[in-house]
């Protein structure tokens, strides 16, 4: 989906790691909420309350998941999912573009 219809956005923005990662919270009437943003290149680790769904719109990344030894390697357009109560690391290597689910 490359767009949202009848949505509302909240105009603060949701601010990490001094500005290097940034996104806007977007409400759905069905209750759905999902952020979109921008994460500048460095090395990041997030915590999460709930599942998430990090759908990687453009940029070149390694994600390493919770119970996994590997890093996955993005380059462009992936999915990925994140179990809830967990962490999470990413090394961001090019400007990236994402749009994350909580589910």
């Amino acid at each position: 989906m490359s767009s949202f219809v009848s949505v509302t956005v909240l105009k603060p923005a949701n601010i990490y790691f001094n500005g290097n990662v940034t996104s806007r919270t977007i409400l759905f009437a069905n209750g759905e909420k999902k952020t979109l943003g921008i994460m500048m290149p460095g090395e990041y680790e997030f915590g999460t309350d709930q599942k998430e769904i990090m759908e990687i719109q453009s940029g070149k990344l390694s994600v390493l998941l919770p119970g996994s030894e590997t890093w996955l390697q993005i380059d462009g357009q992936s999915e990925f999912e994140v179990p809830a109560g967990s962490k999470f690391k990413l090394k961001v290597q090019t400007v990236t573009d994402y749009c994350c689910s909580y589910v």
